[in-house]
């Protein structure tokens, strides 16, 4: 066990620490961005507007896809991330946080459209695909896209405890209460949605996903225009935080960039690996398409989630005691805008935030184990014991495996990046063959299957 802890430490240090990984994807946003002509700038109302293909009674929309990567990237990070980095690299983080977006935004299309150009059909009429299919099919090599699968399934036991925990804590900070009874209800409800023949996970997103995304927007634009006098200053505070003044004399200006650039990277998940899951499963008439798809996820998140949480708090920065840290701070300036109902909706928030990552990441492990041996049987087990990961996450805090979450999804992230560069030309040459058909009105709105 000792030995297992101190690969994984390493690895953590290595990829992390090191910036390593944030470096590669910075890197490769970056050549993205110009190898595609920066698209999120140039075709963006097309993107913005990909959610409203039309769809049939048959197969998966888009809008389910987009709902069960968004369930994915959008998590407790959009809030205790944002967080940290307000408070560690002040507010010029959050611009460098957009920055990343944008750039990420082009890494998310090539991967998903790779993903969908190269899945495959199963029996039943229905689509998987991801990173390991695009590996196998493109180079024949199915032992590294094992590899970047078991790493896919160690990272999501790991994140599905912490949101088990992000969920029972927040509960039991503003309320009180018991964490195994609360860990036998999550338990109970992540088996009915996600056990038998058929299980719910993406009906259950379709339904989830709006509802919290909904909640959260009305409250943050009610914020918004409470303070509708403060916006000038906020943005001045941002631009000046992350470009000059005495944070850059005072030589803090690269931690300001670097906690933008790591919270900006580890919320919106692109490089990652993570959309092709989601992608792949969609029934539509382009494959580029669905890698606008997953861009607007990418924007979701961090231009749209993570922005509201980070005024929130600035609205409120002159308000409240400048000490406090992590969910305290972002519950303090709730409290500040919106009274007492900040706690309630603080708890409600996290617990849909969470449980939305947790029925996302199960969904993805489930795809992940399909690739490595698609038994029904294994498949079941693997059910029970993300459910049993859940029970464990409500009732301790268990930093090990928390350390995997960090070790799968880095080794993830560095499989699919390395695949995903030498293989791009696929994705752009969709992209080419797209931005024509739009012109020509070639494919209309609609989930008719016109890809192999």
């Amino acid at each position: 066990m000792e030995i297992i802890k101190l690969i994984v430490n390493t690895v953590n240090s290595l990829l992390w620490e090191k910036n390593i990984l944030v470096i590669l994807l910075i890197g490769t946003g970056l050549y993205f961005t110009y190898k595609t002509k920066f698209m999120q700038l140039r075709l963006f109302k097309e993107v913005a507007t990909s959610l409203f293909g039309k769809t049939t009674e048959e197969g998966r929309s888009s809008f389910e896809s987009f709902c069960l990567g968004t369930a994915c990237r959008v998590g407790a990070g959009n809030i205790a991330g944002v967080v940290v980095a307000l408070s560690l690299g002040g507010p010029g983080a959050l611009f460098w946080m957009w920055i990343v977006a944008l750039m990420g935004a082009s890494t998310a299309f090539i991967e998903s459209t790779l993903a969908v150009a190269n899945r495959k059909k199963l029996d039943n009429g229905e689509y998987i695909g991801g990173t390991p299919w695009i590996i196998e099919k493109k180079t024949n090599k199915k032992w590294i896209g094992i590899i970047f699968s078991i790493s896919s399934i160690i990272c999501y036991i790991g994140v599905t405890q912490v949101m088990s925990n992000s969920i029972v804590e927040t509960i039991i900070g503003g309320y009180s209460g018991n964490k195994i009874y609360l860990g036998i209800i999550l338990s109970i409800i992540s088996g009915f949605l996600i056990l038998g023949k058929k299980d719910k996970i993406i009906d259950s997103l379709n339904k989830i996903v709006p509802i919290m995304a909904i909640i959260y927007l009305v409250v943050v634009l009610f914020i918004i225009i409470k303070n509708i006098t403060l916006i000038d200053d906020v943005i001045k505070l941002i631009l000046t935080n992350a470009f000059g003044g005495k944070e850059f004399v005072g030589g803090t200006f690269g931690g300001i960039v670097m906690q933008g650039v790591r919270r900006g990277l580890f919320s919106n998940e692109a490089g990652s690996g993570n959309a092709g899951y989601a992608a792949s499963i969609v029934h539509i008439d382009h494959p580029a398409k669905q890698g606008f798809v997953q861009m607007f996820g990418v924007f979701v998140d961090t231009l749209i989630i993570c922005s509201a949480t980070a005024f929130i708090i600035l609205f409120a920065h002159n308000n409240i005691d400048p000490n406090l840290k992590g969910m305290v701070l972002f519950q303090k300036a709730l409290e500040y805008h919106i009274g007492w109902i900040g706690k309630p909706f603080t708890v409600v928030t996290i617990t849909l935030f969470c449980f939305s990552t947790i029925l996302g990441v199960i969904f993805y492990g489930k795809n992940a184990l399909n690739f490595i041996n698609p038994s029904n049987k294994i498949n079941t087990i693997y059910k029970f014991i993300m459910i049993g990961m859940i029970f464990i996450g409500a009732i301790e805090e268990n930093h090990f495996v928390w350390g995997l979450a960090d070790f799968g999804l880095g080794i993830m992230t560095l499989i699919n990046i390395i695949a995903i560069l030498p293989l791009s030309g696929e994705a752009l040459n969709l992209l080419k063959e797209y931005e024509i058909s739009l012109k020509e009105k070639k494919y209309e709105n609609t989930s008719e299957i016109k890809v192999k």
